[in-house]
């Protein structure tokens, strides 16, 4: 019996689900096992991209600038977002009954967390892009050490946000506010942060958009100047187009979950959003991929350093297996030939 004003942390997982009307399969179904198998695809795909990227920003001294330290965060938060969803992929199914309180409130908060930090990140790069090229400047001159604090106070917030829901904002004391797409949150938790995540999208495409319209204006008067540089141009559109691209495919991905979560939020009765959660969060996760792809697409100097951090080790074991070859080759001859550190073979001088 629910008693009104009561509260129940010593409830099952089972308790909640069946209070939201969520069905909590004791078996694995075709669909959940279908779910698992892309789920667990994406989150190693989504992991090593990102992994690469992040390599790839670190080796590279080029990238060390501030828009790069920003686009390093948002691989980092995708990378922090395919720990989450291979998390949620272990933890699914049948195994969602087994699941004490404070698992499940971890498995939401590791969701939570990851995509406020890449909706903050995405939120941050578009500031920056609008400082520089309103300052007419390839790379920002924004100080390291406030790029820095800019990091740490997107993953502050980031925290805050996905720990809330565990200490606070959930409905075990208020079972009639219990949300059906997250059985143990409150509705209201789920609407605030769904409209809230809208409305930064809204500040980014207002931001682009101003962005788009200052380069059109910047690029036609710089073709009645000779002495302006000539890569500006193509450096800034592609910066832009960069972004844009990531931003793009960031509501694609993520809009439709985000429409799901607002209309539970809203305690919508008739919308149908159990039918569609699961495969509007991979959607989600897959913008964890989308935006790696991005950076080797768009951007050649990445291409280049993604293609000398995948080769180091061919190259390496290449080198190794030329200089045991050569040796074996030239041991019963008069004429010695040496191998430098470099790998290139270069015939002694004293012969």
């Amino acid at each position: 019996m629910v008693i009104m004003g009561q509260c129940y942390y010593n409830e099952t997982i089972g308790f909640f689900y069946n209070n939201s009307g969520k069905e909590l399969s004791s078996h694995w179904r075709p669909k959940d096992v279908v779910v698992v198998a892309l789920g667990l695809t994406v989150s190693v795909l989504v992991l090593l991209t990102n992994l690469l990227v992040i390599a790839a920003i670190a080796s590279n001294r080029r990238f060390h600038q501030p828009i790069y330290y920003l686009l390093g965060n948002l691989a980092a938060a995708d990378l922090f977002a395919g720990v989450a969803y291979l998390f949620l992929m272990f933890h699914t199914g049948p195994r969602t009954a087994r699941l004490s309180l404070e698992g499940w409130f971890l498995r939401q908060g590791l969701l939570d967390t990851s995509l406020t930090a890449s909706v903050a990140t995405l939120l941050a790069i578009a500031v920056e892009r609008h400082r520089s090229v309103m300052a007419v400047q390839l790379h920002s001159r924004l100080p390291r050490g406030r790029v820095v604090m800019l990091i740490v106070g997107v993953w502050v917030a980031a925290l805050g946000l996905g720990l809330l829901p565990a200490h606070s904002w959930h409905c075990l004391c208020a079972l009639d506010r219990c949300s059906r797409m997250a059985p143990l949150l409150s509705r209201s938790y789920l609407a605030v942060w769904a409209l809230s995540s809208l409305l930064v999208f809204l500040l980014m495409v207002a931001v682009y958009t101003r962005i788009f319209f200052y380069v059109r204006r910047r690029v036609q008067r710089m073709a009645e100047h000779v002495s302006c540089h000539p890569r500006y141009r193509e450096t800034t559109l592609s910066l832009v187009k960069t972004v844009v691209i990531i931003l793009g495919a960031f509501v694609v991905c993520w809009t439709p979950g985000q429409v799901v979560l607002l209309l539970d939020g809203l305690g919508c009765e008739s919308c149908n959003v159990l039918a569609v959660e699961k495969y509007f969060l991979l959607l989600a996760e897959a913008n964890s991929l989308v935006n790696a792809a991005v950076y080797s697409c768009r951007d050649a100097e990445m291409r280049r350093t993604f293609r000398r951090l995948l080769c180091f080790a061919c190259l390496r074991q290449s080198t190794r297996e030329s200089v045991h070859h050569t040796s074996s080759a030239q041991g019963g001859a008069s004429t010695r030939i040496m191998l430098p550190e470099n790998g290139h073979p270069l015939m002694d001088s004293t012969l």
